[in-house]
C-alpha cells in the first residue's frame, strides 16, 4: 500500500445540554459542565499563613472575570468567564484552613538528603489531615499550597547548596553502611544488643527505623503526598503559592507566569473533576469500547519495574489497577514487557473492577503501551478476556527520530513558505497497520502552534487484533482532549498513554505504602 494522508479534524466534546464544541473553552463558557452540579461539596486547604491568605484572594477571583491582558492573545488565552458561569456552579470558600509553620517547612525543605526533605514536608502536610477525623462531613478534597521554596527543593533531582542546608545530612559511608544495616536486619543477618543496656544501639536502631522509613517514599514530594492521601481516600489538588498571585498580569513576549485567565481555566476544571465530576465527556466514544493503557517505572537497581493498568471507558471515567512489582524491563531491548501469567493477571484484574465500578458489558478493548506488546504478552491478555470481546494491542509512541511534516503556504516571502506545522489532526498512514498521528501542529481555533519545536508525531502501530489503523488514530487523537486536569484544547499524548507515567511514578515512588491504600478512580492519581 502506498503512503495515504487523512485530515480526521479536531475531536468534538459534549458540555452541557448534550451540546458539543472542540474547545472546552468554549464549550464550558456557552453551555456549562456535562455534569453539573448545583453546590459543590466541601473543600479545605492547607498551607502556610501566607499561602492560605493567598487562597483566600485565588477563591475571590474564581468567581470573577479575568481576561488576558494583552488582547492580541485572546485566542491562545480565551477569558475566564468566571466559575459560576463554567462550571454552573460557585465556587465554595473552604470549610476550614489549616496553617503549616513557614519556619518549619522552610527547613524541613532544606535538609541535605532529598528522601528526607520529601518526608519532613510531606509529614507536616498530613499532621493537619489527620486532624480531620474529628469532623463530622469529611471533605471532598485538599488544597495543598506549597511555598515556592519547597516546591522547588522537593523535586528528584533538587539540590540544596552547603550555606542553605538545615542538617549536616549523611555521607557516602554512612548511607551505604545503613543501607546495609537495614538490609542485614531484614533478613536476620544481623545480631543486635539488648536495647535496654546499650542506649548507643537504641539510637542506631532509632535512626536506621527513620532512614528506612523516608526511603520507603519517593523523595518528590507532590508523588508522596498523592500517594499518602489516599489512606486519607482524599484527592489532592498541589499549588505553588506563585501561581495564586492575581497580578501582575503578563504581556505577550513577556516571560513568566501564564495570565490569570489561563491558570484560572486550568485550576478551575482540574478541581471540578477532582470534586466528583466531568466537566465535559466523549461524544465519539463507542458503547462498550474501553481503552487501556499499560503503566511501568523503573525502579532505582534498574531491574525491577512496578507495572498497572489504567482502563478508560466511553463516559470518561478512569480505573486504574495495579499489578506485581518484578524484573519486568529489559535492558538490552529498552522495554517492559510481562510474563504472559502476569499479564493475564493484570487484566483479568482490571476488567474485574471495571465490572465492579461499571457493569456495563464489554464489546472492545484497545490495549495502549509505548513498549510495545510482544506475543507472548498478547496471548496472556487474550486468555483474561471474556468470549466475545475483540482485543486489539497497539503501541503508542513518540516518533523523534522519524520524519517531519512541514505546510506548505502562500507566504509573501518565498523563502519562508513551507516553514510552517502541519496542521493537528492530520494522518499519514504509512501501511495498513502502522502510521504517523499528529497531535500536535498548527490549530485553526487559536491561529498558532503552541509549541516552540517542530511538532513530533506519534508512531501508532496495530501490533496484535484485528485493528483499523484509521479508526485507532481517530480514538488516540480523541484521548487526547481527556485530560481533566488542565483546560487544553488538545494534546500531545492520549490520556492512556501520559497518565500511565504520572500512575507509575506514584506507584513505585512510594513502595512504604501498603496496597491496600491504593484507590481506583483516577482522580486521586490526577
Amino acid at each position: 500500500m502506498t503512503s495515504t494522508f487523512h485530515f480526521l479534524g479536531e475531536p468534538l466534546l459534549e458540555f452541557g445540554h448534550g451540546q458539543t464544541a472542540e474547545d472546552p473553552h468554549d464549550g464550558l463558557s456557552l453551555f456549562g459542565p456535562a455534569e453539573p452540579r448545583a453546590q459543590l461539596p466541601d473543600n479545605i486547604v492547607i498551607g502556610t499563613e501566607h499561602g492560605i491568605e493567598a487562597w483566600r484572594g485565588w477563591c475571590e477571583a474564581l468567581n470573577t472575570p479575568a481576561a488576558c491582558v494583552d488582547p492580541t492573545r485572546h485566542r491562545a488565552w480565551p477569558p475566564f468567564p468566571g466559575f459560576d458561569v463554567a462550571f454552573g456552579a460557585k465556587w465554595p470558600s473552604p470549610v476550614r484552613s489549616y496553617a503549616v509553620d513557614a519556619a518549619n517547612l522552610s527547613e524541613a525543605s532544606r535538609k541535605a538528603d532529598k528522601h528526607d526533605r520529601a518526608f519532613g514536608v510531606a509529614r507536616l502536610y498530613l499532621e493537619q489531615v489527620e486532624r480531620l477525623g474529628r469532623l463530622d462531613a469529611r471533605p471532598a478534597l485538599a488544597v495543598c499550597i506549597v511555598p515556592d521554596e519547597v516546591y522547588e527543593n522537593c523535586r528528584p533531582n533538587s539540590t540544596v547548596s552547603w550555606d542553605q542546608r538545615s542538617d549536616a545530612g549523611w555521607t557516602r559511608d554512612e548511607t551505604r553502611f545503613m543501607k546495609q544495616a537495614i538490609s542485614d536486619r531484614a533478613t536476620g543477618q544481623g545480631s543486635l544488643l539488648d536495647v535496654d543496656e546499650d542506649p548507643t544501639v537504641a539510637a542506631m536502631l532509632e535512626s536506621m527505623d527513620s532512614f528506612a522509613e523516608a526511603r520507603s517514599f519517593s523523595p518528590d514530594f507532590r508523588r508522596q503526598l498523592k500517594g499518602r492521601m489516599m489512606a486519607h481516600e482524599l484527592p489532592v489538588q498541589i499549588i505553588k503559592e506563585s501561581t495564586l498571585h492575581i497580578t501582575p498580569q503578563v504581556r505577550n513576549g513577556e516571560k513568566g507566569t501564564n495570565p490569570l485567565s489561563d491558570r484560572l481555566w486550568n485550576f478551575g476544571t482540574a478541581v471540578f473533576y477532582k470534586c466528583g465530576a466531568k466537566p465535559w465527556k466523549t461524544p465519539w466514544a463507542r458503547e462498550g469500547v474501553c481503552y487501556v493503557g499499560l503503566a511501568y517505572k523503573l525502579a532505582e537497581d534498574k531491574r525491577n519495574a512496578c507495572c498497572a493498568a489504567q482502563l478508560f471507558l466511553d463516559s470518561g471515567d478512569g480505573v486504574v489497577f495495579i499489578g506485581e512489582f518484578g524484573p519486568w524491563y529489559s535492558s538490552t531491548a529498552g522495554e517492559f514487557h510481562l510474563p504472559a501469567e502476569k499479564a493475564e493477571a493484570l487484566l483479568r484484574g482490571t476488567i474485574a473492577t471495571y465490572k465492579q465500578q461499571d457493569g456495563r458489558p464489554l464489546k472492545e478493548i484497545f490495549l495502549h503501551a509505548h513498549s510495545g506488546i510482544n506475543s507472548a504478552e498478547y496471548q496472556g491478555f487474550l486468555r483474561a478476556v471474556p468470549e466475545g470481546v475483540k482485543l486489539v494491542a497497539i503501541r503508542v509512541r513518540q516518533d523523534r527520530a522519524g520524519q517531519r511534516l512541514y505546510r506548505y503556504d502562500e507566504h509573501p516571502d518565498v523563502s519562508k513558505r513551507g516553514q510552517h506545522p502541519v496542521q493537528r489532526g492530520v494522518f499519514w498512514q504509512r501501511t495498513p497497520r502502522h502510521g504517523l498521528l499528529y497531535t500536535n501542529g498548527f490549530k485553526p481555533r487559536i491561529a498558532t502552534y503552541d509549541g516552540f519545536e517542530v511538532p513530533v508525531p506519534l508512531s501508532i502501530t496495530v501490533q496484535h487484533g484485528d485493528g483499523d489503523v484509521l479508526q485507532v488514530a481517530k480514538d488516540i487523537l480523541g484521548l487526547t482532549k481527556l485530560n481533566y486536569n488542565s483546560c487544553q484544547l488538545g494534546e500531545g499524548r492520549p490520556i492512556t498513554v501520559k497518565y500511565s507515567e504520572r500512575v507509575g511514578e506514584i506507584l513505585l515512588a512510594n513502595p512504604g505504602l501498603p496496597s491496600s491504600v491504593w484507590k481506583h478512580n483516577f482522580k486521586y492519581y490526577a
